[in-house]
């Protein structure tokens, strides 16, 4: 697990786009080269790590820190999280989350969470072994 570094781009954006995919969206190469750059800003608290086996990207995470408004404690909202397919099961996703939690007690935040489709069985599963499901649900405008 690393950092994104400026050689990353274009295997950060393949899994972006097939996580993206997988929750049936996309987004066009203008938000990817934005998104990217924000990422790589040290201005702005948006982060990405990746993991590897044997030189290849087999993984990332996507995350920011933000402030938050009932406590003096920042917070880290894991936004994505992506391995390709022959590595599930075998602890990336997990060490992937184990990166955001490290960053989270690294920087003081208070804490680490993040949202989930119902029907994602195979993440839930994991989700549950390493964090509690809330009863919270989302809206949108």
């Amino acid at each position: 697990m690393r950092p994104v570094v400026d050689a990353d781009f274009a295997a950060w954006s393949a899994l972006w786009t097939d996580y993206l995919a997988f929750y049936e969206t996309e987004r066009g190469p203008d938000v990817h080269a934005q998104t990217w750059a924000r990422i790589m800003d040290p201005d702005i608290k948006m982060y990405s790590q990746v993991a590897e086996i044997d030189g290849e990207v087999v993984g990332i995470v996507n995350y920011v820190h933000h402030q938050y408004f009932w406590g003096p404690e920042d917070r880290i909202y894991l936004n994505d999280l992506f391995t390709v397919p022959y590595v599930r099961g075998k602890g990336v996703g997990r060490a992937l989350i184990k990166v955001v939690e490290d960053h989270a007690k690294a920087t003081g935040a208070g804490q680490v969470w993040w949202l989930t489709a119902e029907s994602n069985t195979p993440a839930r599963k994991l989700y549950n072994q390493v964090a509690t499901l809330t009863q919270f649900r989302q809206y949108k405008l």
